[in-house]
């Protein structure tokens, strides 16, 4: 591991600058039994949908009332049924693995790494076995007690699949470049929401990272993320290789599929729970007899995923009453600007007090200070946070500055203030903006991120850091709100002692890791509704692998874990931690609030062929919150660009929009990899007047969607 530990110094530097077996099994078969299938249950609304995470008709599945999944009883699978036969199988650890795969841990996720719990919403208990996971370098497995306290799985997850030697396009695999495929009768994969029967969109890709066909994991990503709580039912039918030749299926799934009775209690103990997979996929016009593989796995509950966190923000705020946070500033300083002595802004850093809810004194690797047996943590004394303001000509005594949350970049500092992005918004349209350091993915926290690269169960401590990170920028945003706030203080004073800053008008403005994060303070923020996402997507386990930013974090991961299945089986995991403060869980949330928040409404702006924040990403954020897309008509590997978002038909445009902006890079890959070809436009977005004029129009409390692309593709210049 000393490689290991060579490499995670020189990451610090970087961002200081910046198997399972089926042996052979024996098959005896009644031929005096027939195998028909059982009748599939009634469904009811088998229409395919594709751009909605599902719940009851019209409503997302976010809300309370559809949250939970529907109760069905599974078909009896007992004498009246009957068996066509028996069969030997020589199943790998029954007890802790999903046996219907070619691997332990696969297909991932599944209800079968779970076991019922009343006390949970969903009824079931993640139970991922650590002597299961992948193990590092070092023989550790991944500790698993954090997943084990979810009760379902992440609601943007891939279904993870080892098929060797499958042909995704003679299988008739949706591809990325045409997901509407994935609804098509003869799709080669089927997703249902088995709690409303609906067919779902998604598209599949083999992992091009991957060296080893033998090892090559099949991914089936979410056009849009999953609802919580609700019941996710694969298929994958008729699958072939390069030649032609039928993909066979494990003995272990020939069992359920063929109704041939085996002699592992383990397998016969889940025999009704495939019949219903069986009846979900039947209803859905998928036969038994063409599939290759089917199971299912629960999404993760509401309150199961968000309870950490809103938690923290009700009990913080309760403390704080009718006060402002007691800040401090620590200088104030005037700067000109070097080409253009007009152009002047004040420079105010401080810090201030928040509630602390990590253990000891809340530093970089401390996890949530959790009760025994509990899910939610208790107060902790207090933790100082850092902030920094920047407040240019453009805001005076006369027209005070609106106020403007901003979050940084990635594994950044609240210095990223002053940057680019904020200021072009804060100088020609009347912004003041403040950020803080979001403490958990801070530049202080670089090498916690790494260490949890080499040891993964050493992640939740990346993530409670994070919940409380956005509790930090929750009481930043009621500081600039609050009339004995900021405003109170001088250096938010014009020399005649009036406001600069305009406490009436606070919004959300983040870019890159800032709009991949900003959904989540935005959904729980009682101070703001309003959120202009920059460069952004969603879901940390898709965009890794196809960011240039991980290629450094990739070099701590290959030796820790050589063999790239494992890697992907660990992504997952850790994601199902990471969406507790990531916008992945938090997206939905901008269709249907949570309770007691107002409606919530976000401006996406992306940069065609990004680099750093894949674009597909960026489409199933777009999907998730329910945002229609402005200039349609763009560049794209995609038959049809933007598939299953809402196209704005006229302007100006109450809602969440998404806009993709070009500047004349090359169009991404269509695999799990970087694009590399080019110049990473990643920063030509926020320096674009037409990008920056959008926000500052979108972020006012009566903001609307203006066009500021002429009506056609929004084209803009490259960054010197």
């Amino acid at each position: 591991m000393k490689r290991i530990a060579v490499l995670i110094t020189f990451t610090l530097a970087v961002a200081a600058c910046s198997s399972g077996g089926d042996d052979g099994a024996s098959t005896t078969v009644d031929t005096d039994v027939p195998a028909s299938a059982t009748p599939a249950t009634e469904s009811a609304g088998t229409d395919p949908v594709g751009t909605e995470p599902v719940g009851t008709d019209a409503e997302p599945a976010t809300s309370e009332s559809s949250a939970e999944p529907v109760s069905s009883d599974p078909p009896d699978t007992g004498p009246e049924t009957g068996f066509a036969g028996t069969i030997e199988l020589d199943v790998e650890s029954p007890e802790r693995c999903e046996v219907v795969g070619e691997s332990c841990l696969l297909p991932f996720p599944s209800d079968a790494l779970t076991v019922p719990d009343d006390t949970s919403v969903t009824g079931l208990r993640v139970n991922l076995s650590t002597e299961s996971m992948p193990a590092n370098a070092d023989g550790v497995n991944v500790d698993t007690a954090r997943q084990n306290r979810n009760d379902g799985f992440s609601p943007g997850s891939a279904a993870l699949v080892l098929v060797p030697g499958v042909d995704p396009e003679a299988s008739a695999l949706p591809p990325v470049t045409d997901i509407a495929r994935s609804l098509d009768a003869d799709s080669g994969s089927v997703i249902v929401d088995a709690t409303t029967g609906e067919t779902l969109a998604h598209w599949a890709e083999l992992d091009a990272t991957a060296t080893d066909d033998a090892r090559r994991g099949l991914f089936l990503r979410p056009a849009t993320n999953y609802a919580n709580g609700h019941r996710i039912v694969v298929g994958l039918r008729n699958l072939v290789d390069a030649d032609g030749n039928p993909i066979e299926p494990t003995d272990a799934f020939r069992a359920y599929r063929d109704r041939l009775e085996s002699d592992v209690p383990e397998v016969e103990a889940r025999r009704d729970q495939m019949e219903q997979v069986f009846a979900d996929l039947e209803a859905a016009g998928v036969d038994r007899d063409e599939l290759t593989i089917a199971w299912d796995f629960t999404v993760i509950s509401t309150e199961n995923l968000t309870n950490p966190l809103v938690h923290m923000r009700d009990d913080a705020f309760e403390q704080l009453g009718d006060a402002s946070p007691t800040f401090t500033i620590t200088s104030s300083e005037v700067e000109i600007g070097e080409t253009d002595p007009a152009e002047q802004r004040r420079v105010v850093d401080g810090t201030y007090e928040v509630p602390l809810y990590l253990e000891a004194g809340g530093a970089s690797g401390t996890g949530l200070n959790l009760p025994d047996g509990s899910d939610v943590p208790e107060a902790n004394g207090s933790i100082t946070a850092r902030f920094r303001c920047q407040i240019t000509e453009a805001s005076t005594a006369d027209d005070p500055g609106a106020g403007l949350v901003y979050g940084h970049g990635l594994l950044g500092t609240e210095g990223q203030v002053t940057s680019a992005g904020p200021t072009l918004v804060a100088r020609n349209h009347n912004y003041v903006v403040c950020g803080t350091a979001l403490i958990g993915m801070a530049e202080e926290d670089t090498g916690n991120a790494a260490a949890s690269l080499v040891d993964p169960g050493n992640f939740s401590t990346l993530v409670d850091r994070l919940l409380q990170g956005h509790l930090n920028t929750l009481f930043l945003g009621r500081l600039m709100k609050h009339p004995d706030g900021f405003v109170s203080d001088p250096a938010f004073r014009s020399d005649d002692g009036r406001p600069l800053l305009d406490v009436e008008q606070l919004s959300y403005y983040g870019i890159s890791q800032g709009g991949i994060m900003g959904p989540v303070a935005t959904a729980i923020s009682p101070d703001w509704d309003r959120g202009a996402f920059g460069v952004p997507g969603i879901n940390y386990s898709t965009l890794l692998n196809r960011s240039v930013d991980f290629d450094t974090f990739q070099q701590i991961l290959d030796p820790a874990f050589p063999d790239k299945l494992d890697q992907a089986v660990v992504l997952l995991a850790i994601q199902m931690l990471w969406d507790r403060g990531e916008g992945s869980g938090y997206a939905a949330y901008f269709r249907e609030p949570l309770d007691g928040m107002n409606q919530k409404f976000a401006l996406i702006q992306g940069a065609l062929g990004d680099f750093q924040v894949a674009n597909v990403a960026m489409d199933v954020m777009a999907r998730t919150m329910g945002a229609s897309v402005g200039a349609p008509d763009v560049r794209s590997t995609d038959v049809e660009p933007f598939w299953g978002i809402d196209r704005i038909e006229s302007y100006p445009f109450d809602g969440s929009a998404v806009f993709l902006f070009d500047s004349g890079t090359p169009l991404p890959p269509v695999t799990n990899t970087p694009p590399r070809e080019g110049v990473d436009p990643h920063e030509d977005v926020r320096r674009a007047a037409s990008a920056y004029d959008q926000v500052a129009a979108f972020l006012r409390p009566d903001g609307v969607v203006i066009d500021t692309c002429g009506g056609s593709a929004c084209i803009i210049e490259p960054r010197g």
